[in-house]
């Protein structure tokens, strides 16, 4: 693929749009707050939240956020741009270690698979910390590649450095996932615990959390340890509580569109090769692993996506016929403006209150067409303009959603609109009732949090019913003497 149509791919997919939405749900503003008064006090050790330390996740994408501050980007880009960037420059990581690794044909259909998977485009394009610990952690697993059958690459170094910066984005989570390396290392391990690779680890990863620990004490180690790793794990605490099964439809959908090629991967013969072996067990272990703990968010699955789409791209670069898998692909493309007609309602209410109604038939000829296409470019030989074409369907269905529901997403689920209207009266304003998510949002926006009215009373109130729009209302005034 040429440099400037691949330039113009990434922009359009994770770059287009980027700040014509305002923050959305409770972690994206929360976070961005934190990376704000990062940048702001220049304390870069202690995260903190309206002046009190926050502890529930660690230190990388606060400094991505407040690097972003620091540069004066706006309030959406600061933390969303760091994380588009590097997301893109994972994907081109990701190309050529398995080019390296494997062939190139294999690489350009794993790479145009996870690019325009849901789960990766979505995530590409939030602050949060899912995406940064995926492609570092992910970065670590793919160097390791070669070690996987026996093969010395002299990468243990800088493999050791990238799971740090994991273990920096998002915990101990990252050490646990690559627990399928270490059984397949099992009798080399002595190699990776050597001082070169071992310093790696720890210059990258010990020193904020020696230092935060410094300043903190134990409040620090009993919220970030207990709490949000063992009491995620194995407790209801945190209200995120899900049957074991949650992950299976999270994953397929996930890897919306790309969904039907999962069958591609049932194939026994494709796995005498240890490399394949070690992606295939890096899924299967990652997806028990979050199916057992009590707590399940779509996002803790992202580190999986890499090697199912690796496992994916080499199965369709190896497969005789793919016709139906790849046409059942691009038919998936129907839901795309029924997603996009239900995307701001379940944002902003929940599934439970969404409704979908005003959908036209010529909505779906687009998709239809394109499976028309992909049938006949497989049916020819053509399977890479066959996956070139679902790239760029799905490239213009993000342009497409960029124009009809993010300003959608904007008035409903984001705070930013609303804030804009009330800020000359901010001063007016109290919070009767509201949305934990939408009053982080707001929050984040007004920069001071509004004060709750049961704590300070104000001539407007503002409440938020359980699936509707947040409003104000005049409170009325007691009279002196009343």
């Amino acid at each position: 693929m040429k440099p400037l149509l691949l330039g113009v791919i990434l922009y359009c997919l994770f770059f287009h749009g980027l700040g014509s939405v305002g923050l959305l749900g409770p972690d994206e503003p929360r976070f961005a707050a934190i990376g704000r008064e990062m940048a702001r006090s220049g304390d870069w050790i202690t995260p903190r939240l309206w002046g009190e330390p926050w502890f529930e996740k660690p230190a990388l994408l606060y400094w991505m956020t407040g690097v972003g501050f620091r540069v004066g980007l706006s309030q959406e880009l600061a933390p969303r741009l760091p994380v588009a960037l590097l997301s893109a420059g994972f994907l081109l990581f990701y190309y050529w270690i398995l080019r390296r690794e494997f062939n190139s044909r294999a690489a350009f259909f794993a790479t145009a698979i996870l690019a325009t998977s849901a789960a990766w485009l979505s995530f590409s394009r939030v602050g949060v910390t899912d995406l940064p610990m995926a492609a570092t952690f992910s970065a670590a697993m793919l160097l390791c590649l070669p070690e996987t059958r026996g093969q010395a690459t002299g990468s243990p170094v800088l493999a050791a450095a990238l799971l740090g910066l994991a273990v920096l984005a998002k915990g101990l989570v990252p050490l646990v996932l690559a627990l399928p390396l270490a059984w397949i290392l099992r009798r080399r391990l002595a190699e990776w615990l050597r001082p070169a690779p071992l310093a790696a680890f720890l210059v990258v990863a010990a020193p904020w959390y020696v230092l935060c620990t410094l300043a903190n004490g134990a409040p620090f180690l009993t919220d970030f340890f207990l709490k949000h790793h063992l009491s995620r794990f194995s407790t209801d605490a945190l209200q995120h509580q899900q049957p074991f099964w949650f992950y299976l439809p999270v994953l397929l959908a996930g890897l919306f569109p790309w969904t039907p090629l999962v069958a591609l991967l049932f194939r026994k013969s494709a796995y005498q090769d240890p490399r394949r072996r070690f992606l295939l067990l890096w899924l299967l272990f990652g997806l028990v692993f979050f199916s057992a703990s009590l707590n399940k968010l779509p996002g803790y699955l992202l580190p999986l996506i890499p090697a199912a789409s690796a496992l994916a791209g080499l199965a369709l670069a190896e497969i005789k016929q793919a016709r139906w898998a790849l046409t059942a692909s691009a038919l998936l493309l129907l839901l795309g403006p029924v997603i996009a007609r239900m995307l701001p309602q379940a944002l902003a209410s929940g599934l439970t209150h969404v409704t979908v109604s005003g959908l036209r038939w010529p909505l779906f000829l687009p998709a239809l067409a394109l499976a028309g296409l992909v049938w006949w470019q497989e049916t020819k030989g053509h399977r890479r303009g066959a996956v070139c074409s679902m790239v760029a369907a799905t490239t213009a269905g993000v342009i497409w959603l960029a124009a009809t529901t993010f300003p959608a997403l904007d008035r409903l689920v984001s705070a930013r609109g609303f804030w804009r209207q009330i800020a000359g009266r901010a001063a007016e304003v109290c919070v009767e009732e509201a949305n934990r998510g939408w009053l982080y949002n707001l929050n984040y926006y007004s920069g001071t949090p509004l004060p709750a009215c049961e704590e300070e009373s104000r001539k407007l109130h503002l409440k938020q019913e359980p699936g509707s729009a947040p409003a104000l209302a005049h409170w009325p005034q007691r009279k002196p003497g009343e």
